[in-house]
């Protein structure tokens, strides 16, 4: 009778693992190629098109990194926004509308008009758009983390975990490929004319083929708990604030460092390499675009090391080495041999791999699943205000008034501070943190 009765229940839909880890990556990948299209564009592209043709160089590329820092002071918005839906209605409808915010904003970017055709509005407009850029980023990444983990089985926590965070090097290849296969098959005129516009408007293309793979996925077995015993949090975000406090600015904290090396890679050196090392745009874009192979191979690695050895010993060692790399960071990008700073971006990116592979792990699991959307979502963004949103800007500004090697100082600082940050973390590769309602 008993064997009957429990037969006759309804058994809770399962995700399978296929569709759990493509649909994580599929995601954060249409993410962050959004992401990253604008980070390229603001350096290469809206200097010149979004601000006053009597602004000196120096000047419009400034104002069009502020426009780009708007998105990490948009980020926790996102977060606290979507992480609030995450935390109340489930992970799956609220990846699904992150999705759609990131892609809209992304798609009206590249049928704006120029600050030529209309004036101070074009800026305003970008800025915009931007904005809407950053909400639904920050509400993605966690979504996508979670989704990961907590469909993950016991001892592969780290190890789904990192799949989302694959997107982030696939965005930035199939970003960087797009502007450089465009500049080679279009004059400059052109490109600059209309070509530009390409990569935001075919993104549309790939927030279908996202939307369609989320809408098929089930809740995660996890916040399905929280669910059917109805420990739902009327307001996530108060109580991440007022009961999870420490966690908060931990996290914070620790993932500053990721956000810093990344970008000092990444956009403050193209910045660089082709303002004042004299390097061609497509030439240095192709570099990246190889050393992004680092990066995206060292993030499996790291997840098997934080499996291995646990997520804080990983991450404090990563934080070491990157303090280190902060000592060398003038010396390799000035050396004047373009070996070397091909190896300056290798060794860059591979450090942003070994930092960023284990980061969504150790920022989900430190929080129980009833808040962990908004409190993991939270600590990532609000760490991008920090490590992110201004880096490239402070970057130029101590570069230009010091020396290259303030910059390089600069990340050091940033490391030592995340590695600060993990010594006072506790090691959760052991806890049980799916039944931590």
């Amino acid at each position: 009778m008993a064997s009957t009765t429990l037969s006759n229940q309804p058994q809770t839909p399962s995700n399978s693992k296929a569709r759990v880890l493509f649909a994580s990556l599929v995601g954060t990948t249409i993410e962050f190629f959004d992401f990253y299209i604008y980070a390229t564009a603001a350096v290469i592209i809206f200097p010149h098109l979004f601000f006053p043709a009597s602004t000196d160089p120096t000047t419009a590329t400034i104002q069009s990194l502020a426009t780009f820092a708007i998105a990490f002071i948009a980020r926790p918005i996102g977060a606290a926004l979507f992480g609030h839906l995450g935390d109340r209605i489930g992970r799956k409808a609220t990846l699904v509308a992150a999705l759609l915010t990131m892609g809209i904003s992304t798609v009206v970017i590249g049928l704006l008009p120029t600050y030529g055709q209309i004036g101070i509005a074009a800026p305003l407009l970008l800025a915009l758009c931007r904005l809407g850029q950053g909400l639904g980023l920050g509400g993605e990444w966690s979504g996508a983390v979670l989704l990961a983990t907590e469909n993950a089985p016991e001892g592969k926590r780290a190890w789904y975990g990192m799949f989302p965070q694959l997107g982030a090097p696939l965005g930035f290849i199939l970003a960087t490929s797009s502007f450089l296969i465009l500049g080679a098959v279009m004059s400059e005129q052109d490109f600059m004319t209309w070509g530009w516009r390409i990569p935001f408007i075919s993104s549309a293309l790939l927030v279908i083929v996202g939307l369609y793979i989320r809408l098929k996925l089930h809740e995660t077995p996890a916040f399905q708990k929280v669910l059917d015993k109805q420990k739902e949090v009327n307001i996530p975000f108060k109580i991440v604030v007022t009961q999870h406090f420490p966690m908060l600015v931990l996290g914070t904290i620790a993932a500053i460092c990721t956000f810093v090396v990344f970008y000092l890679t990444t956009v403050f050196a193209l910045n660089w390499g082709t303002t004042k090392l004299g390097y061609a745009r497509s030439d240095f874009l192709q570099l990246q675009l190889v050393a992004t192979l680092c990066f995206a191979a060292f993030i499996p690695l790291s997840a098997v090391f934080a499996e291995k050895f646990g997520r804080k010993a990983t991450s404090i060692g990563v934080c070491i080495a990157s303090a280190l790399f902060g000592l060398v960071f003038s010396s390799m990008l000035e050396s004047g041999s373009t070996l070397m700073v091909f190896l300056f971006l290798c060794t860059g990116l591979a450090l942003m791999g070994m930092t960023y592979g284990p980061i969504g792990t150790v920022l989900s699991e430190i929080f129980p699943t009833s808040i962990r959307y908004t409190g993991s979502a939270l600590t990532f963004n609000l760490a991008g205000i920090f490590g992110a949103s201004f880096a490239p800007l402070i970057a130029t500004k101590l570069a230009t008034e010091y020396g290259l090697y303030a910059v390089g100082y600069y990340l050091s600082a940033a490391s030592i501070l995340s590695l600060l940050a993990f010594m006072m973390i506790r090691e959760t590769k052991h806890d049980d943190v799916n039944n931590q309602i």
